[in-house]
């Protein structure tokens, strides 16, 4: 299996360490990655067996370090919700016959558990928008309060990738209607519009734990036409006319559905590993430095994880993404507390469960082990690993956030081509620290192709240029240790980003290859300064293959993919650029 003896040598060798190395070296950054990256710890999944090995071995690394373990011996606890699955019992009836779960039926991770029986309407595609020349009302002269809604999946513009009503079409937003036009429950249906096969989608958990108060589920065209059998319609015959005629059409029926619906949100826990090391100053080791980086990874992959392999289900083991940064942040506590030189207090976090949204850097600053205003800094260190020799090109994000960052970076930069970005929100753990005024260092060597693959191993990492990548940030930290003055914080960029409106919720910011002259991808032909496809690295003549694994090979493939997006996701473009591949990591 790989990798697994030589974890299994390095796990031993660390257990039987007395001491720690003080100096940064390519064999401990070596021992660091092969074992987080190993068989054994599984892609490191939030959660499971894995990341708990994983910060257990963190904690061990930082204790040896004489570092100070804070919060629960080091561990700072917090629940997450990792997936759905149907409980114990799910039940649908329509007019007395009894129908099966996961072939007729299955509910929405989002939906209420609660039993609903009370007849059905059928409400066109659900939808209410009023907004100056679109118009579209499914509930004009229909009343669907207490009773189940049957609605159609989608909008009356399936044939436009640029359909106006895509925002309020989405699963959600529709059972959002439903919930405040005081429907008994929600029913959806695919026609054959939408798509071709009769057939459920698989139950998935979209990450966002928030429910509604209503059932919500789905069914086969064959049962939804079996609620419409008294009325003499069919839900292809109803789809056919509301497509023909261009217009609303809806249905009341006197048919009885009664649903039980058991959705189980499992939840586990994970960690963030807390460790500090004091200040020697009197005065300024009232002032603290957070030195961090993500642990966790993608598991097995599969779908909903972030794996960009989307048929593949193996380990994904995130060795540049991320045990290069882990490693990182170990060889500077030890470095660190070995030299002792730090006037103000140090304190070193690896974050759990950053590729399930940010969740343990927020759980950080929702209880943090000092106060905010005492932070006047926080380096996030996330794939630092795969450095290229040739261009030797390191990337720093929120280089703006303070007054003086720029100029302390280009001073200490021992000989990187500096790619500065000033904004600090960014895809990482970061973010969650700008947010409360702190002024951030964002340091990686950047994406790749195997990143959020299987192919992200401990073999293609680049040691020497992640000890030269580790040595460098030591000269940025100890100088913000040791210097008289605070960094000044400024804001760079917005914190929040929000949706303008418009045919779609998100722009990249660029302008496309409409004539699709290009026949490997969409090819770009200009790039917004400033806007996310800029601030992600993309440029003009690069051509898009693949938007977070999912093919584009032309400008109906990208508006397809741009739909599905929301205003501030983390997403990857696949890009061919001088006939390289490449990976850009852009947030939206």
């Amino acid at each position: 299996m790989k990798n697994v003896f030589y974890a299994l040598v390095i796990l031993v060798v660390a257990s039987c360490t007395a001491k720690f190395n003080p100096e940064i070296t390519v064999e401990d950054i070596q021992n660091t990655i092969y074992y987080l990256a190993s068989d054994s710890l599984k892609g490191r999944k939030a959660g499971e067996t894995g990341d708990s090995l994983a910060a257990v071995f963190i904690r061990e690394k930082f204790e040896k370090s004489g570092l100070q373990l804070l919060y629960k011996k080091g561990f700072q606890k917090f629940e997450l919700v990792t997936s759905a699955r149907l409980g114990e019992k799910n039940l649908l009836k329509v007019g007395g016959e009894n129908y099966q779960v996961e072939s007729d039926f299955l509910p929405y991770a989002f939906s209420a558990n609660v039993i609903a029986e009370t007849p059905v309407v059928f409400a066109g595609y659900g939808l209410e928008v009023d907004q100056d020349s679109l118009q579209w009302n499914d509930f004009k002269n229909l009343d669907v309060t207490g009773k189940w809604m049957l609605v159609l999946q989608g909008d009356p513009d399936l044939d436009n990738p640029q359909s106006p009503f895509i925002e309020f079409s989405s699963e959600r937003a529709k059972a959002l209607k439903a919930s405040d036009k005081n429907a008994a429950g929600l029913i959806l249906v695919a026609g054959t519009a939408f798509s071709e096969k009769d057939e459920l989608t698989p139950l998935f958990f979209d990450k966002n734990v928030s429910r509604y108060p209503i059932p919500v589920i789905q069914v086969t065209r064959s049962v939804a036409s079996a609620m419409l059998r008294e009325t003499g319609y069919t839900i292809e015959t109803l789809e056919s006319e509301i497509r023909e005629k261009n217009n609303s059409i809806t249905v009341e029926t006197k048919t009885v559905v009664s649903a039980d619906v058991n959705i189980e949100l499992e939840k586990t826990q994970s960690q963030n590993v807390v460790a500090l090391l004091p200040g020697t100053d009197s005065e300024l080791q009232a002032e603290y430095i957070i030195v961090g980086a993500h642990y966790d990874h993608l598991g097995m992959g599969g779908q909903g994880s972030g794996s960009r392999a989307l048929d593949t289900t193996a380990i994904h083991y995130g060795a540049d993404d991320n045990a290069s940064g882990v490693a990182a942040v170990i060889e500077l506590a030890e470095k660190l507390s070995g030299e002792k030189k730090n006037n103000r207090s140090i304190i070193f976090a690896a974050f759990g469960a950053e590729e399930m949204g940010l969740i343990g850097s927020k759980a950080f600053i929702a209880n943090p082990p000092v106060t905010e205003e005492k932070m006047v800094a926080m380096f996030n260190f996330d794939m630092v690993g795969r450095l290229d020799s040739v261009n030797n090109a390191l990337s720093i994000g929120g280089t703006q956030t303070a007054k003086e960052t720029e100029e302390i970076i280009n001073q200490l930069n021992p000989g990187f081509k500096l790619a500065l970005s000033g904004e600090g929100i960014g895809p990482s753990d970061h973010a969650s620290f700008y947010l409360q005024n702190i002024p951030v260092f964002f340091i990686s060597t950047g994406a790749h192709a195997d990143y959020h693959t299987p192919f992200d191993d401990a073999d293609a990492i680049n040691y020497e240029g992640a000890k030269k990548v580790t040595e460098f940030a030591h000269l940025l930290v100890h100088e913000l240790a040791t210097r008289d003055s605070t960094l000044t914080f400024q804001q760079a960029g917005a914190k929040f980003q929000r949706s303008r409106g418009g045919r779609f919720k998100v722009s990249l910011g660029i302008m496309p290859d409409y004539a699709g002259l290009e026949d490997r991808g969409l090819r770009i032909d200009a790039v917004t300064i400033g806007k996310p496809a800029d601030l992600g690295g993309m440029k003009k003549g690069d051509i898009i293959t693949a938007i977070d694994g999912k093919k584009v090979g032309n400008i109906y493939d990208y508006m397809s993919r741009l739909q599905t997006l929301e205003a501030g996701q983390t997403i990857s473009v696949d890009i061919l650029r001088e006939e390289k591949e490449t990976v850009l990591i852009i947030q939206l």
